[in-house]
């Protein structure tokens, strides 16, 4: 069986999105005849644990681990601030005092291309000497951070293993690039790191088809597309039966203060002042981090009451949780780079086969997936009639005690589907 390094910030017990797409494919990967070797930070910052992913791993998985230093430490000490307070994201178009400007700046422009480059020449010099004794058949490096790139591109240049570079998001064309406050000198770095590496990768990945066409466009090395998925095991025992005096609406994930779905807050606002039998049955289930304006703007709306507001749960929790809604809420941030974004949670909820009501780029990539499963509908930021017939539409099927289960075919979005396509590029 050949082998596999795969290098990677984010792995068990740290929990997230960023973490389940290659635990998956470690869980497949020997069906089609490779073995995965894990290296990752032994002390990383962790956001979010899941203590439950370690029961996905394969037995004897080898998963090396060595201390990193990272300046976050230091950061949270002077600034006061603290991993509970953080937003989902602070790197965003919102007003921003004159410490959070500070912070982003500094932390933009002294570690290119992320606060984890320390690592990289540690990581080599490791490496390379457990390499010799240990040697694979090909190296994998998964990002962001895109410091893992660096990694495998001077690794592979000293030992001339086969490298692949697997983008999970975009680098400059991330969403958020513009608002990491660089100046001229460091915009440029990062770029010329991005090109370096889309050239002298073997192969890349990348997870939306607007992503691959634009890295192709920019490199003569093969890009493929590879998306995230779902694990069929997760949804094995199926959707669970609706009841009958509830009608919720549930999200999962990460929920940032710029795809706040205010219209949509306004609609269920409405309904429950009109509707006193709607107002009783309403839940608004949030599974993950959840900016505080978002639970600021479901207060004001007087929504409070009707919210469950979980925060981080373990993963299969999540899925149930899924199975178990009327309507998936899918917003979308309000950037237009965005619009070529594929949120890992959209094909869970595929998987979960209930309706999917998209707020965001209407012709964008996730707006094109739901289309094309059969699974939901996309509407922009501020169309409020769609969102109200939407919802009036579910209620009354919630009322005739109709389930809105979905049957498209997915198949292509199975992590095992998934892994057999990496398996070939590997």
């Amino acid at each position: 069986m050949k082998k596999v390094l795969i290098i990677s910030y984010y792995w068990p017990p740290t929990g997230g999105s960023g973490v389940q797409r290659w635990v998956k494919f470690a869980k497949n990967l020997d069906r089609f005849g490779w073995e995965p070797v894990v290296y990752t930070p032994e002390n990383p910052e962790r956001l979010a644990v899941d203590e439950t992913l370690d029961a996905e791993l394969p037995d004897g998985l080898t998963v090396i681990r060595r201390h990193i230093s990272e300046p976050y430490a230091i950061y949270h000490k002077f600034f006061g601030a603290s991993d509970k307070g953080a937003g989902v994201n602070p790197l965003n178009q919102q007003k921003k005092t004159f410490k959070q400007r500070l912070v982003v700046g500094l932390r933009g422009n002294l570690f290119v291309p992320d606060p984890r480059v320390g690592w990289v020449n540690p990581s080599v010099r490791f490496l390379v000497k457990y390499l010799k004794d240990n040697p694979v058949d090909a190296i994998v490096t998964t990002g962001p951070p895109h410091s893992m790139h660096l990694i495998g591109m001077k690794l592979a240049r000293r030992t001339g293993i086969r490298w692949i570079a697997d983008f999970r998001d975009p680098w400059t064309e991330m969403h958020y690039f513009k608002h990491m406050g660089l100046l001229p000198w460091t915009a440029a770095r990062h770029r010329s790191l991005e090109q370096r590496v889309l050239d002298a990768a073997d192969a890349v990945i990348a997870v939306s088809e607007p992503v691959r066409a634009d890295f192709q466009a920019r490199t003569s090395t093969p890009v493929h597309l590879i998306t995230n998925g779902y694990d069929d095991d997760d949804f094995a025992s199926g959707p669970s039966e609706l009841p009958a005096d509830r009608f919720t609406l549930v999200h999962t994930g990460l929920f940032a203060s710029d795809g706040n779905p205010l219209r949509l807050w306004d609609v269920l606002a409405a309904k429950c002042a009109s509707d006193r039998n709607f107002k009783t049955q309403l839940r608004i289930v949030l599974a993950g981090k959840t900016d505080a304006e978002i639970i600021d703007a479901l207060a004001v709306r007087g929504l409070s009451d009707n919210v469950e507001d979980l925060g981080y749960q373990p993963h299969l929790k999540t899925t149930r949780l899924q199975q178990s809604a009327n309507i998936l809420m899918l917003p979308l941030r309000q950037e237009p780079e965005y619009a070529k974004a594929l949120p890992g949670k959209i094909f869970e909820y595929l998987a979960a086969r209930r309706p999917v009501l998209g707020i965001g780029q209407e012709g964008g990539a996730a707006a094109l997936v739901l289309q094309d499963a059969g699974a939901g509908v996309m509407y922009d930021w501020d169309r409020v009639e769609p969102v109200r017939n939407y919802i009036e539409s579910a209620w009354e099927r919630h009322l005739a005690g109709e389930d809105a289960r979905l049957e498209g075919n997915i198949s292509k979005y199975s992590r095992l589907s998934l892994t057999e396509k990496l398996s070939a590029v590997l």
